[in-house]
């Protein structure tokens, strides 16, 4: 019987320009023949194939003219991953079964799960055959209490396994991470700096900001380039001791960057998954010795001394499984650190430090110096009690200064931050002595304003806890790049008269 041929049903490929982050997405007509014989339906997961490359996509179904027949759209991460050039044709077929979101749903419903179940749901969530709807619903069950310390062991070497692991030649490597939670906590350029200047090796890797209004990466890439490449990043460490980039830009944990996206829409930061991307991270920039620092307060991420104890046993005992040695400090979260809030606010704070300025926060310094003493004794390098006496001394000196100098220098070149365009200065409505700063709702203003995606948005704290304030006072100065941002902050402010806590002084 005589074979006959049959056409493989493909599409030409067009750029959309649509920025889905990083769920690839593919555009089909609704009336497409390839879309019809192959049943699918919007939010399908798809299979895009052009010569020897391929990505899942999730699939949108378009009813006007965007897509002429014969064509189908990529958005820019999809157009990136297969860099088609132009009138490239593509095949498109369902995506394969993903086995491991059978876990996923045991997960949901309660059950725990083993080292191979974990394995299999990170390996696939870092080959992208997730959807953002199952990586929901996998941060989701995970959120709580619902991991165990086994299982959060199993995510993180799980995250550590399928990303590159740096090696470095010195038997110590240290490193320092906050788990989050209180507004302009911004104490690693300081601590890096310090540490290397001793002659400590700190290769730092830091996050973009999750649910706050900046992260250490954010408030950096106003000072210096952050997104270095691996051989970069040990270039700068080779030349100075240490440097601070973004995480996400080396590739050290790529599943928990994917996730981390998930979190930031989710507004959700659970306890196992924050432990299992912390040490999953410090793990694979070849981190040896580890400070955590975990600030306590009623409106910080971590509540009250018994959350504040089980995180700091769950992160040392993981450290240890994993080989890491892990010191948790417990520290102040009752109100923000240093005066600013937002990347170029914060980075402002750092220079006055580290500059050792008049102006310099004291409490942002003050925390900076025991954390870093804290490192210098954890390393073995320095008596215990012994370091921070010693980490003050490179400050003061302008030690630290010059290293950190010298970090940004090899990192691209050190900038001054910027300043906003505009700007509201919220006054108290009554005298008083100001008892309480909420950290939630004042970051929340800060985002509201543009931060941390507008570097020079944000707030900058006139007060402090446990000072008097008199009627008409300024508490803060609300900075916006546009004046729809600044009132759409300020719309949350006159709705929220108990950010600032002002009691009336006892008589």
């Amino acid at each position: 019987m005589e074979k006959q041929k049959y056409e493989i049903h493909e599409l030409t490929l067009k750029r959309m320009g649509i920025d889905t982050y990083q769920e690839a997405v593919v555009y089909m007509r609704a009336d497409c023949h390839v879309c019809r014989s192959e049943g699918f339906e919007a939010h399908t997961r798809v299979k895009v194939c052009l010569g020897e490359k391929s990505v899942i996509a999730t699939l949108n179904v378009v009813y006007d003219t965007l897509l002429t027949p014969g064509e189908a759209g990529l958005s820019e991460i999809a157009w990136k991953l297969l860099s088609p050039e132009k009138q490239d044709k593509a095949t498109f077929t369902h995506a394969p079964t993903v086995e491991s979101l059978s876990d996923v749903r045991k997960k949901v419903y309660g059950h725990r799960l083993d080292e191979k179940a974990l394995n299999d749901i990170v390996h696939d969530i870092s080959l992208g055959r997730y959807s953002d709807v199952h990586l929901a619903s996998f941060i989701t069950s995970c959120a709580g209490e619902s991991l165990d310390i086994d299982e959060i062991t199993y995510l993180t070497k799980a995250m550590v396994n399928v990303g590159e692991s740096l090696k470095w030649d010195k038997p110590i490597i240290v490193d320092k991470h906050c788990i989050g939670g209180l507004p302009g906590n911004r104490t690693t350029p300081i601590v890096v700096a310090i540490a290397a200047a001793y002659g400590l090796s700190m290769p730092k890797t830091s996050s973009r900001a999750i649910t706050s209004p900046a992260g250490t990466a954010d408030m950096m890439e106003v000072l210096a380039p952050v997104n270095l490449t691996l051989k970069e990043m040990r270039d700068v460490v080779s030349r100075e001791g240490g440097c601070i980039v973004w995480g996400g830009a080396v590739h050290l944990s790529p599943a928990d960057d994917i996730m981390i996206r998930i979190e930031r829409a989710l507004d959700l930061d659970s306890e196992g998954q924050m432990i299992a991307s912390v040490l999953s991270k410090k793990k694979a920039a070849g981190s040896t010795h580890v400070i955590i620092d975990i600030p306590m307060g009623k409106t910080a991420k971590v509540r009250d001394e018994e959350m504040a104890r089980k995180i700091s046993y769950t992160m040392e005992v993981v450290g240890e499984r994993i080989g890491l040695k892990v010191r948790t400090v417990i520290t102040d979260g009752s109100q923000p650190i240093g005066r600013g809030i937002g990347p170029a606010l914060e980075a402002k704070d750092v220079l006055a430090v580290l500059r050792n300025e008049d102006r310099a926060p004291v409490d942002l310094k003050e925390k900076a110096l025991v954390l870093a003493g804290h490192i210098l004794e954890l390393s073995g390098e320095i008596a215990e009690g012994q370091g921070k006496m010693k980490a003050e001394e490179i400050l003061s000196s302008g030690q630290a200064w010059n290293k950190f100098k010298s970090i940004c220098n090899a990192q691209g070149g050190l900038k001054e931050p910027g300043t906003s365009t505009e700007f509201e200065v919220i006054k108290a409505t009554k005298p008083g002595i100001l008892h309480s700063i909420d950290n939630r709702k004042l970051s929340r203003v800060a985002k509201l304003a543009g931060a941390p995606h507008d570097k020079t948005a944000g707030v900058h704290l006139e007060v402090k806890c446990g000072e008097h304030i008199e009627e008409g006072q300024p508490l803060f100065t609300l900075h916006a790049e546009s004046k729809g941002e600044l009132h759409y902050s300020l719309e949350y402010v006159s709705k929220h008269d108990d950010i600032f806590e002002i009691k009336n002084e006892e008589r």
